[in-house]
């Protein structure tokens, strides 16, 4: 473990779970629990990195609220809401849940695509062309496959897909209409070589940057531009510095929901069951919340000054051709079997 890990995972002990002040460290939360016997419960923390009002976290509040109502005292459910506000990068939640510091987590799947390569099929560029079809397909066989290969290589139990969203461009300088005017332009990506990728092609000088990282330094005046969806944009305070906003649905990027493998797997059968009609609950809640909240950000966006600019369907094909190459390069890096679970339409 390198010596930042080591330090971080010796502040569990201090910390604090949630912002409402639980006094229970993520790690004496885990200590002494008998998994699958009913002498002690069961205790299971939930964690994210946003804020208690977020859709993802009100659908963690439900998933906890579900299993509390069907088993009573024998599970003890903790959340740990945004571990932002404990000095954690928002990719630290891969680790925490990975070594069972937390039972269950969330993270966009770019995080992933590291460690799971074949994950950056879904990180393409205009690969959906609207939420409906997006979820369909990451309730579907796409991802069916994806969270096998997830599972391959990572210690986890993959339940369901938080959808964080379609995505758009926001900055500090100027109106974003085509993909000259993001020609110079230091811009956030999530750490995902597709995504580097496609902001090349479109002229910006993209950097990968954990959200936090980027938060600073776009209050600071360092960073252009970044991309999110507007309920991130607007969570996060983006909107307070970014005047410019391009609603240009580049990307559409799900949030695994995934479980501390062996927590999970030592679970009694009416726990995983419960988790699993739990989460497939709390999937619909967060979808549906998630359409409200893009709404509502919008218009905090422009309540701030912010411009939200519409494409024409003539400036949208610029980016559209711009972008092309990343479509042949995936078709020589994916497999064919992975290739037709997408619609590869450029």
């Amino acid at each position: 473990m390198s010596r930042r890990g080591f330090l971080k995972a010796s502040a569990l002990i201090s910390l604090s779970a949630t912002s409402k002040g639980l006094g229970v460290s993520i790690a004496k939360a885990q200590e002494g629990i008998p998994v699958g016997t009913t002498s002690k419960p069961i205790r299971i923390i939930m964690g994210g990195y946003g804020p208690p009002t977020t859709s993802f976290s009100l659908a963690l509040k439900r998933i906890g609220d579900r299993l509390t109502n069907k088993f009573g005292d024998m599970v003890d459910v903790k959340y740990v809401y945004n571990i932002l506000d404990l000095g954690y990068q928002g990719l630290d939640i891969l680790w925490l849940v990975e070594n069972g510091m937390l039972t269950l987590g969330y993270q966009s799947s770019s995080y992933m695509t590291e460690r799971v390569p074949d994950l950056g099929l879904v990180d393409l560029p205009f690969l959906f062309s609207d939420s409906s079809s997006a979820r369909a397909a990451m309730d579907g066989e796409l991802g069916k496959t994806l969270t096998a290969r997830i599972e391959e290589k990572m210690n986890y139990r993959i339940l369901g897909y938080f959808e964080n969203g379609l995505r758009h461009i926001s900055n500090r300088i100027r109106p974003i209409q085509t993909p000259d005017d993001l020609k110079g332009l230091q811009m956030r990506v999530l750490p995902s070589k597709v995504h580097l990728r496609t902001f090349e092609l479109l002229g910006a000088t993209p950097e990968i940057l954990d959200l936090s990282e980027a938060i600073a330094r776009i209050k600071a005046d360092t960073l252009d531009a970044q991309e999110n969806p507007f309920a991130n944009t607007v969570t996060y305070g983006v909107h307070n510095f970014h005047q410019y906003h391009t609603a240009t649905n580049h990307f559409y990027i799900s949030r695994p929901i995934f479980l501390h493998r062996q927590s999970y797997d030592g679970w009694p059968e009416a726990l995983q069951v419960e988790m699993r009609a739990a989460i497939k609950d709390a999937v619909d809640f967060q979808r549906q919340l998630k359409e409200k909240e893009e709404l509502e950000a919008a218009e905090e966006i422009q309540k701030a000054g912010g411009e939200i600019l519409e494409l024409t369907p003539d400036q949208m094909n610029e980016f559209v051709e711009a972008i092309k190459p990343v479509y042949s390069e995936a078709r020589e890096k994916y497999s064919s079997e992975l290739l037709q679970l997408v619609d590869l339409k450029f």
